[in-house]
């Protein structure tokens, strides 16, 4: 008789987290890491000093990354979803007439 071993893969529905941020936080720190390539790219090109455009990019980029892991450490993996989600519930519902009340439904 041979004996099988079977692997468990344990973290199979986790999400995935890269040093702290989880899920979509990692595509918006991409993101965000190329629009800051991009800009000092444009500062560059508009003739600015190349140190000047060091430091705009770096005093930007550390308020990105600050941000970011803030975000992702208060909300965590479908935070952003549920904050957008939670701004369109209603506070109170408001009916302005009775004739929602008035029909008379039969029950069968």
């Amino acid at each position: 008789m041979s004996i099988s071993i079977y692997k468990i893969n344990k973290g199979i529905n986790k999400p995935i987290e890269f040093k702290g941020l989880k899920a979509q936080y990692i595509w918006y720190l991409g993101a965000g890491v190329l629009a800051q390539l991009l800009l000092f790219t444009l500062l560059y090109l508009l003739g600015i000093n190349p140190f000047i455009c060091l430091i705009i990019i770096g005093i930007s980029g550390t308020i990105l990354v600050i941000q970011i892991y803030r975000l992702s450490q208060s909300y965590g993996e479908h935070g952003l979803s549920k904050k957008l989600a939670y701004r369109q519930v209603p506070h109170a519902i408001r009916i302005k007439s009775r004739g929602v009340f008035r029909k008379s439904r039969s029950i069968k």
